[in-house]
């Protein structure tokens, strides 16, 4: 057998395949098993002859490989050129037999945007701003005293000795009484952190809507009203709400106010502790302090704040006994809502 002539055979056959089919019928007739090679091979009797049929099969073999990676190159090319599909059709439209299930909104996202609708029904203009803050704007333009113990690393989550992250989104209040004089409407909507432990209603991570509004002969009764309409908008008119007196270094007078717990109805339970109320929040009338830190004459200015927690209410509006699985990416939870 002449093994060079066969070997060059083989090599002008790889490169003529124009397709993988030919490419195939070429490999299978020199490299097959019963190919004039692989007989040859078997009846090898002197390492001379031996060693010539090993280099022809090996080159053989490499031009298979190569030629076939070309012609899948060359038919994928083709494949893009021809084939063109616009993946934002529908799956159906697509001739998916098997459409993708569509996603939905997450329930924080859900109590977002209605709260969004709430205070744009007001008037109010809602603002997102940076989760990184400075001392001055986290605290000292709020009017946290040095003592206050969420200035301690304890509670708060310290980035260095002059930044941390966010605790509340009362500092875009003191951005924008410094970006523009009043009469100010706003709702800032974000994430903050608190070195809080988890509990049912509590987690270090959270989303928050704070109000403000600051114009002239602005009362007690007018963050009463306001707060009342929202929180039926969010609960509905069936849901119990009260307000009690509490401190905030912000405000002055302050309170707070409760929704009547839905997991137990108000009669007492473990989200609830035993109370019947969960509290949602933080509000009062703007200290005159703060005012006077941005530039505002607390004789001509008076406003109103509040702070509630995006998930709280969430966990209010559908009856959620504990807060963590918000954060917990099941889906047999998500799927619910």
């Amino acid at each position: 057998m002449d093994t060079q002539a066969l070997q060059q055979d083989a090599l002008d056959a790889i490169a003529s395949a124009t397709v993988l089919a030919d490419l195939d019928e070429a490999r299978v007739k020199y490299l097959g098993r019963k190919s004039e090679l692989k007989l040859a091979l078997r009846e090898v009797r002197d390492r001379e002859t031996g060693m010539a049929l090993n280099a022809a099969r090996e080159a053989i073999e490499s031009a298979v490989a190569a030629r076939q990676a070309e012609l899948e190159r060359a038919e994928l090319d083709a494949k893009l050129s021809s084939e063109r599909v616009d993946v934002t059709l529908p799956a159906e439209l697509l001739g998916d037999v098997h459409p993708r299930p569509r996603g939905h909104l997450h329930p924080t996202t859900l109590i977002r945007r209605d709260v969004e609708d709430a205070f744009i029904g007001l008037g109010y203009e809602i603002r997102d701003d940076r989760e990184v803050e400075t001392l001055e704007y986290n605290f000292d333009k709020l009017a946290f005293p040095e003592w206050h113990p969420a200035r301690s690393p304890r509670d708060t989550y310290f980035l260095d000795a002059n930044r941390v992250l966010r605790t509340e989104t009362s500092a875009s209040q003191i951005h924008a009484m410094e970006e523009r004089k009043p009469p100010i409407y706003m709702v800032s909507i974000g994430r903050v952190y608190r070195r809080d432990a988890i509990t049912p209603t509590r987690f270090p991570i959270f989303h928050q809507f704070e109000g403000l509004a600051v114009d002239r002969h602005i009362t007690m009764a007018d963050l009463k009203g306001t707060l009342l309409h929202v929180m039926r908008a969010l609960f509905g008119e069936e849901r119990r709400v009260r307000f009690r007196t509490h401190y905030f270094p912000f405000t002055e007078p302050s309170m707070e106010p409760d929704v009547s717990c839905g997991v137990c109805g108000g009669e007492g339970c473990a989200t609830c502790k035993w109370s019947g109320w969960i509290e949602i929040g933080g509000s009062g009338m703007v200290d005159p302090q703060v005012l006077a830190n941005v530039g505002l004459d607390p004789d001509e200015w008076s406003g109103f704040a509040f702070g509630l927690g995006l998930e709280r209410a969430a966990q209010l509006r559908y009856d959620i006994p504990i807060i963590r699985p918000f954060w917990e990416n099941d889906l047999r939870f998500l799927r619910q809502f």
